[in-house]
């Protein structure tokens, strides 16, 4: 490749010359085939031109005369940057002229059956640039593209595969076909805007002439390619099409009878058939029930019901098995919308078994995404069948064998099915979430160290499938359990995959038997496990049994609270499999320890029948012989479960004695180094002290959770040593920081005393946190712990601060509210300015910078280069805003504490100081960060009604900062990485707005010009946004200003207000609007998914135990 000069490559950039398609090439190659400076500099003058506002009028000499594919589409995308960013601005006869050059182009290059296939990718792309033009020019400017494509697709075969090809992906474009609604239904006015081209296409028969092409194509052309590539399109126009073209024409009889069978089009004729299966309609019973047959019976001649469909799939080509996955997508979108309809024909049963037999066989296929699709229908089935009676069951096992009793007709018809599909879900259930110790893909048993998300929604599915058939026939479910268990004991089923599946099946249905038959079913089931962990050899198949009896004793507390006894053996079992070093037997133990500690507290702390003392007693007596071969994590754990059982003792007196016990041996390591440190302070230089040091305080941070208030006796008796330990341990890093430079931060001994000063801090905010007399905690501990922490915050390094401290002192503002008030210019004097230093940096621009000049920089600036805010963002300075994450949030959180809590010291200090503190939180609303912003936009909402409140306060902060407020809330609204905040940013312009209207402001905002405020503001926005955005109307900014006015009272139509706005300014600019729906759709989310738990509520069984609420529970 020749080497390419410098100045010659930017021979480009000149337009007053002709343009060089050799050199265009050669910088084109330099840039895919080049390196280093060759490389960057064919980037940057590529980059450049491409953004030149004329390099459209190039595009036709790339097109035509370069040599290079490569050259061909980067002139495209010069094209389709300028459709997509400048369509709305350029001249009529220039968009016309791109118009008809580019469908000149797509039909030569089209209509030439060798060009199509040897360009393939280029003609691609330039049906995605005439679909961009599309969106922009149809219906309004190019009403006849319809009749306009169906006329040239008559003249050439090879043209009209194209042309289908460009219905296709406009139909992508307009609609979202993955959800089968118009992409743009998001707001009212986008809605009608596209209801109507629908409409268009009803009123000028458009899409008659589609269909009829489309018609003809299937019923004449002999070219294979041409009629797959119609049923492509074709699919994509059935989820929004007129229902009378499907249902009142010769359509599916079609698809059935003439491709159905044909293996090149089998796959595309199944797909357009589920999307028609997927229609919700009554009016069309008839044809569904004719689609269902039919389908049913090309089906069994192309795979005999006797087909062993999994070894069918594992030994298929890819398009057999894609047939397969779409066979499993038809059936569950047929039979979960019109099962009942087939159900109701007498006539159809035997068909509507065949149906369900596929169902099962495909179901058996070992390929996740089928049978996430089969289990999607079977969890719907089951449902509904338990929905409609709920409290029909089959009779207990105690009564009448196998007879079913009070069975409803329709539970009757599917008890067969049903059957076979409980045998499914307990043969391939996933692994629960708890289960740690798992075979890995070579064979060995090891401990899982990363949870596999996919693996655990499937077991969610399955478990609450499971748990509904448990629910419909729990006798059946206890039968297919106990005997596959049985073939586990007797070994002609033994296999870990066999065990596993159906220990987890048995711990997923905990709560969906009556509890009589839970206690006979889970006695069987536990006594058998344990004699198969003597009756086994090896400590692979010990450690999997162990784990399996893990699970399941851990998934029914309601048993094990019933059972004392058996409780009571559960948890010596689980003290023996802490002392098994297996990988990750120790690890389950304790988590199966503490869940079991979490939901059957109470019971530790009473004596129960039999028993002299209550069990927390034996516990605390041996603790070192039970911990002694435990990880220190896993201590922390235990440590954590066994508080958990001292905090349920309700004489304070006995929990008094019971913590003193339980953290006596902590506390002997504790006093011991105390002892020494007195004698001689280096001790706490040494790696191995340090290292216990945090170990115990992390045993105290999590027994503190678990204990609550009550912890305080041992708080108490550490406090003092523990806050002189901070600041012995501050002086050893700063002295080391001082000798050696920041880099000592990473060594080893200075991170773990960093981690004794982070324990020490989460120790006091969890306990403050959990504590109940704030007038004891404001007095006692409060002042050694600002004397130890703050100074030491303030003088430290930035890398040496602890974001711990900014945390622990929200915390505490939250906890004590009124009663820190006095010290908060304390806290305020150490802890603002110095973290502020730290992550200050807007944009590379210092807080001093004008708002005026801020705001069009960052608006303006879009608006002219027509360019999206991360590109911006990259011709700024270089900015630190993924620096010192920590302290950035919990330096808000602290503003947002004193902000609703203690707003008086906020007055109280120095006007300097509070124009830092406005200036940070202005920089809080605009940062990257969401959890950062949103903490921004709450405070300056509160602070807002706080300053309302103070009379004396209001009147001069509204002069100095209203307008100012005003432009940086107008900023972030206009700014797409900030959409998710609308709903926050219209509460509070409404109420900044509202306060002017109401004359709540009464010093003049202007005082240069003192007019009525209302008018002020009026003309102060409506320049604001007329100099960022020029390409506005005076009329559609003085129709916003006047609504920003008349609708402050209404948030909701406030919002949409602004919302319309922002589409104005983003639609201009060719940008994409959806974003600007982003809380409409996390809402949504989040409703569905608050249905769904209500709902699950409602079922017993369905939710994990240890997702129940302790008091339904306990």
């Amino acid at each position: 490749m020749t080497m390419l000069a410098d100045h010659a490559a930017r021979q480009l950039l000149d337009f007053s010359q002709k343009l060089d398609i050799n050199l265009l090439d050669n910088v084109v190659n330099c840039l895919y085939h080049g390196e280093g400076a060759q490389q960057r500099m064919a980037q940057e003058v590529l980059t450049h031109l491409k953004e030149h506002p004329d390099a459209w009028t190039r595009v036709d000499t790339i097109l035509e005369f370069s040599q290079n594919m490569n050259t061909k589409y980067y002139g495209l995308q010069i094209l389709e940057n300028v459709i997509k960013t400048r369509w709305k601005i350029l001249p009529r006869n220039q968009c016309e002229g791109i118009k008809k050059y580019v469908v000149g182009l797509i039909i030569k290059t089209s209509s030439d059956p060798t060009c199509v296939e040897k360009e393939k990718v280029y003609i691609g792309k330039l049906n995605m640039i005439l679909v961009q033009i599309l969106k922009q020019e149809w219906p309004k400017h190019w009403p006849t593209f319809i009749s306009d494509i169906v006329g040239a697709s008559r003249t050439s075969e090879s043209l009209c595969q194209n042309n289908m090809v460009i219905l296709k992906l406009l139909s992508e474009e307009v609609f979202d076909f993955s959800s089968g609604q118009i992409t743009q239904v998001k707001a009212k006015h986008l809605k009608d805007r596209q209801v109507t081209m629908v409409e268009l296409f009803n009123m000028c028969n458009e899409f008659s002439q589609i269909f009829q092409l489309c018609q003809f194509v299937m019923e004449n052309s002999q070219n294979a390619p041409l009629v797959h590539a119609t049923l492509e399109t074709l699919l994509r126009f059935l989820n929004w099409i007129p229902l009378g073209y499907i249902f009142e024409t010769k359509l599916i009889s079609t698809l059935i009878y003439k491709f159905l069978n044909v293996p090149m089009f089998r796959n595309v004729s199944l797909k357009c058939l589920t999307e028609i299966a997927g229609v919700s309609v009554s009016q069309y019973e008839e044809q569904f029930v004719t689609l269902f047959t039919l389908t049913m019976m090309q089906l069994k001649q192309m795979l005999p019901l006797n087909t062993n469909i999994r070894l069918a799939y594992s030994n298929g080509k890819d398009d057999e098995q894609n047939f397969i996955q779409n066979l499993s997508l038809f059936l569950c979108t047929f039979l979960k919308e019109h099962g009942q309809l087939i159900e109701k024909r007498l006539n159809l049963r035997e068909t509507l078994m065949e149906a369900l037999h596929y169902m099962l066989l495909v179901s058996e296929v070992e390929e996740t995404e089928i049978f996430k699709i089969c289990l999607e229908y079977w969890n719907h089935l089951a449902a509904e069948l338990y929905r409609e009676s709920p409290f029909s069951t089959s009779a207990s096992p105690l009564l009448s064998g196998s007879q079913h009793f009070d069975v409803p007709p329709r539970r009757q018809l599917y008890l067969p099915v049903l059957s076979k599909v409980r045998l499914l879900m307990v043969s391939r259930m996933a692994k629960p979430e708890e289960v740690l110790v798992v075979e890995n893909d070579q064979g060995e048993v090891v401990r899982e160290f990363m949870k596999d998300t996919d693996s655990i929604n499937l077991y969610k599915n399955m478990r609450e499938t499971l748990v509904y058939l448990t629910h419909l026939d729990y006798v059946d479910t206890e039968r297919i359990m106990t005997e596959k268990l049985h073939n586990q004991v007797n070994g002609t089923e033994w296999s870990w995959k066999n065990l596993n599946t159906l220990c987890w099946a048995i711990g997923s249905i905990s709560g969906a038997m009556h509890e009589e038959d839970e206690k006979r079913f889970l006695v069987t089931v536990i006594k058998d496990l344990l004699g198969l962990c003597e009756q086994k050899r090896g400590k692979d198949n010990k450690a999997i049994i162990a784990s399996n009896i893990m699970y399941i004793v851990g998934q029914y507390p309601r048993f094990l609270r019933a059972h004392w006894k058996f409780l009571k053996t559960v948890v010596n079992k689980l003290f023996e499999f802490m002392h098994e070093t297996h990988d990750g037997v120790q690890d389950m133990a304790c988590d199966t320890f503490i869940k079991i500690a979490q939901k059957c507290r109470r019971h530790f702390v009473q004596v129960q029948v039999g028993e002299v003392m209550p069990f927390i007693d034996e516990i605390l007596n041996n603790i070192n012989t039970i911990i002694c071969d435990l990880q220190p994590q896993q201590v922390h754990t235990f440590y954590e479960a066994v508080g958990y059982m001292i905090g349920a003792q309700t004489d304070q007196t006995v929990q008094e004695h019971l913590i003193e016990k339980y953290m006596l041996l902590p506390n002997q390591v504790w006093d011991s180094i105390i002892q020494q440190a007195t004698k001689n302070v280096d001790i706490l230089k040494d790696p191995e002290t340090v290292k216990q040091l945090g170990s115990i305080l992390k045993t105290n941070v999590r027994a503190c959770k678990a204990v609550g208030h009550p912890f305080v006796i041992q708080l108490g008796r550490i406090y003092l040593d523990m806050l002189n330990v901070y600041k012995c341990l501050s002086e050893n890093i700063s002295a080391a920081i001082q000798a050696n430079g920041e880099m000592v931060t990473k060594q080893p001994l200075i991170r773990s005393m960093r981690t004794v000063k982070r324990e020490t801090l989460k120790l006091i905010s969890g306990w403050v946190s959990r504590s109940n007399d704030p007038q004891m905690v404001a007095e006692n501990f409060v002042p050694p712990l600002l004397d130890a922490v703050l100074i030491d915050y303030q003088r430290n390094v930035p890398a040496a601060r602890e974001p711990e401290v900014l945390s622990t002192m929200a915390i505490i503002v939250n906890k004590l509210g009124g009663h820190i008030t006095a010290e908060i210019p304390q806290i305020f004097d150490a802890v603002f300015e110095c973290t502020l230093n730290m992550i200050n940096k807007v944009c590379g621009l210092p807080f001093s910078y004008s708002t005026e000049n801020r705001f069009k920089m960052y608006v303006s600036f879009r608006y002219i280069n027509f360019i999206p805010w991360d590109m911006y963002i990259s011709t700024l300075p270089p900015t630190d805003f993924e620096e010192y994450p920590e302290h950035r949030t919990n330096f808000f959180l602290l503003l947002q504490a004193v902000n609703s809590h203690c707003f008086p010291a906020f007055l109280a200090i120095p006007p300097a100081q509070f124009k830092l503190v406005l200036d940070s939180i202005i920089w809080a609303f605009k940062h990257t960060m969401r959890n950062v912003a949103d903490t921004g936009l709450q405070i300056l909402f509160t602070l807002l009604q706080n300053v309302a409140q103070e009379e004396a306060a209001a009147q001069s902060f509204y002069q100095t900062y209203f307008c100012d407020i005003l432009q940086h809330i107008f900023s972030v609204v206009t700014d797409t990485s900030h959409t998710a905040g609308l709903t926050m940013h219209a509460s509070i312009l409404a109420y900044m707005f509202n306060l002017v209207e109401e004359g709540k402001i009464s010093t003049p905002l202007n005082p240069g010009n003192p007019v009525n405020n209302q008018m002020f503001i009026q003309e102060y926005v409506a320049n604001l946004l007329k100099s960022a955005f020029p390409h506005l109307q005076d009329a559609q900014v003085k129709l916003f200003v006047t609504g920003l006015f008349s609708l402050n009272q209404d948030i909701p139509a406030f919002k949409e207000h602004l919302r319309d706005f922002l589409v104005q300014i983003k639609e201009f600019a060719g940008e994409d609007t959806s974003d600007l729906f982003l809380e409409e759709r996390e809402t949504a989310l989040r409703q569905a998914q608050e249905e769904k738990h209500k709902l699950q509520m409602s079922v017993p069984g369905i939710l994990n135990p240890h997702e129940i609420p302790e008091e339904m529970c306990d």
